[in-house]
């Protein structure tokens, strides 16, 4: 498929981008946003299409988890919006450090038992709790997405049992 009809092709699936954004957001400008960082995505990752997929729900793919990311985002980060009118965003504070010192306690000890898995486990672990996707993790350590995952499992399942004495 050339760039001429890939481009042809999404700019023909605007209408229904927009309304499927605005059933995910409920918001008009929300939608509007959501739909453009959808199009810059999928111009992005044109080389990751394969022409014998559908292209509406590849782009509805990407627009429903670039949606979800947002809003763990935003959860990660204690925003809010209200629900009036306005639709105003509130960022709600959290204590600073310096009011919770045993965090940085916890923070410590957990490091410490991070530390305590193999290093097969720990690596693909601390990525992806670095935020890293499991392809990313895949392309750096050169294994395949299943043996990521399974590291990562092993990795957590690992950690909680290490963490079970800690519950007290």
């Amino acid at each position: 498929m050339t760039t001429i009809e890939f481009n042809a092709k999404l700019i023909s699936l605007e209408s229904a981008l927009k309304n499927y954004a605005h059933m995910l957001t409920r918001n008009e400008e929300d939608a509007e946003d959501l739909v453009q960082e959808t199009f810059l995505k999928v111009l992005e990752n044109r080389d990751k299409f394969d022409v014998s997929t559908n292209m509406k729900a590849w782009t509805y793919t990407i627009m429903k988890n670039t949606f979800i990311n947002s809003y763990r985002k935003a959860k990660r980060n204690n925003d809010y919006v209200d629900s009036s009118e306005e639709k105003r965003l509130y960022r709600i504070n959290t204590p600073d450090e310096a009011e919770k010192p045993d965090e940085a306690l916890y923070a410590q000890e957990i490091n410490k038992l991070v530390m305590k898995l193999t290093r097969e486990h720990r690596e693909a672990f601390q990525l992806y709790n670095d935020g890293y996707k499991y392809k990313e993790i895949a392309d750096m350590l050169g294994l395949s997405i299943g043996t990521v995952k399974s590291r990562i499992f092993f990795g957590r399942k690992r950690l909680m049992d290490y963490l079970r004495g800690y519950a007290s």
